[in-house]
């Protein structure tokens, strides 16, 4: 399978990122890529409040636009994840939105892990203030292919039970959509994808933010796809840009024959 990774450059006004989203995802689709990926808040990246402000239900004009796109391209269609209001609080879900190539709604993940932390003197962002907490672990099959695919959402990858569940639900592939910080992007952001897929034997899709010049949070970019290998396949520039990769079943199914990791653990 061929697949694209979008890395945006995101800020705050809803019809600015989605034109630009438009535009990338007819450009990815256009070399021919079958599985498409948007990062975390493709839509609107900025303070809480503005955020919280752009929130829609998953029936709403935002995803019904991308739905007509991945019907019109007949393409998978990772919306990385919008702000989706809540019937039930005032506050939101960090939610991705797998698409098919029929424009329904295949899956969605509602961001279990929130990035709560709180050093002294230095930072604290909490964002368990403004979002609710998702419950499900989700991993769906892609109709009409053989690959798996799990759902994740950026602080996600620090927890690698969420990644052992989702390969025990039968992921081949793993997305996780990100906006990570520029200050532990540097240290940490490649190390752990390349730990998630070595661990657990699967392709991981990493569609990040890179940030706008007049963005003032600062995100690291550098979007990734990583092989069952831990081999990088691709890695994005500093910038907006689209990076593309074969996905080869074949090639994970060897791995995992040849170094039977996950049939040979214990717990």
């Amino acid at each position: 399978m061929w697949a694209a990774v979008i890395q945006m450059q995101s800020i705050g006004d809803l019809n600015y990122n989605c034109e630009r989203a438009h535009r990338l995802v007819e450009a990815a689709a256009g070399r021919g890529a079958k599985l498409i990926a948007l990062p975390e808040y493709f839509s609107c990246l900025g303070p809480p409040e503005s955020i919280r402000a752009h929130a829609q239900l998953l029936d709403g004009p935002l995803v019904q636009g991308f739905q007509q796109q991945a019907r019109d391209k007949g393409v998978f269609l990772l919306l990385g994840s919008i702000p989706e209001r809540s019937a039930e609080s005032e506050k939101i879900y960090n939610t991705a939105v797998l698409l098919q190539p029929s424009g329904e709604i295949l899956a969605c993940y509602r961001k279990i892990h929130l990035f709560d932390i709180d050093i002294p003197g230095r930072v604290r962002f909490r964002e368990s203030d403004h979002i609710l907490p998702g419950k499900e672990i989700i991993t769906t099959a892609l109709p009409g292919e053989e690959f798996t695919v799990g759902l994740t959402i950026c602080y996600d990858l620090r927890f690698p039970e969420l990644f052992r569940a989702l390969v025990s639900r039968g992921a081949e592939i793993i997305l996780t959509p990100a906006a990570f910080s520029q200050v532990t992007g540097r240290d940490h952001w490649e190390v752990l994808l390349r730990a998630r897929a070595i661990e657990n034997q699967t392709y991981i899709l990493a569609p990040a933010q890179y940030p706008h010049p007049a963005q003032s949070l600062r995100t690291y970019g550098r979007s990734l796809i990583v092989d069952p290998w831990g081999v990088v396949l691709a890695q994005a520039a500093d910038r907006e840009d689209i990076i593309y990769a074969d996905l080869d079943r074949r090639h994970l199914q060897r791995l995992r024959v040849e170094l039977p990791c996950l049939a040979s653990r214990c717990l």
